[in-house]
């Protein structure tokens, strides 16, 4: 009887060096490629002003209702808007506004809202006792 040796395969091995190097450029290449900058779900005109400011980064976020040219309502900032009616701002600002007393609102609305929905917003923010109503515009000039 003849008995072969059998070779013992090894067990094959990973480079993780390699991996590493993938993971690196494929992270690097995902930073450059992505924009940093938060787009708005919802494309409005602002309407112009030449006393228009740039509020400081310092602040407060104001809470945003937005309107659109056809005269939806959306509460809420970048990304996270919901669609409410007139009664449901009201209940909605009333609740925030207990829970924070010293609530900003901002109106960013399209240069072709009717003008009844943000008068409706504007008498909402009333009742629920905002302490501050803002409107959303762009410096006359600038794109």
């Amino acid at each position: 009887m003849r008995f072969s040796i059998r070779k013992r395969r090894s067990t094959p091995t990973i480079i993780i060096v390699a991996l590493i190097d993938v993971l690196i450029v494929l992270l690097i290449f995902l930073m450059v490629t992505t924009t940093f900058r938060q787009q708005p779900a919802l494309k409005l005109a602002l309407p112009e002003s030449t006393q228009a400011e740039k509020t400081g980064a310092s602040e407060d976020l104001p809470l945003i209702v937005s309107v659109d040219p056809q005269g939806n309502l959306r509460l809420g900032g970048e990304g996270q808007e919901i669609v409410v009616t007139g009664e449901t701002l009201r209940a909605e600002l009333l609740a925030r506004v207990k829970a924070n007393p010293e609530l900003k609102l901002a109106i960013r609305a399209d240069t072709k809202a009717p003008f009844g929905q943000i008068v409706k917003v504007m008498d909402a923010a009333k009742e629920a006792k905002v302490k501050l109503v803002n409107a959303f515009m762009k410096q006359a000039g600038k794109p």
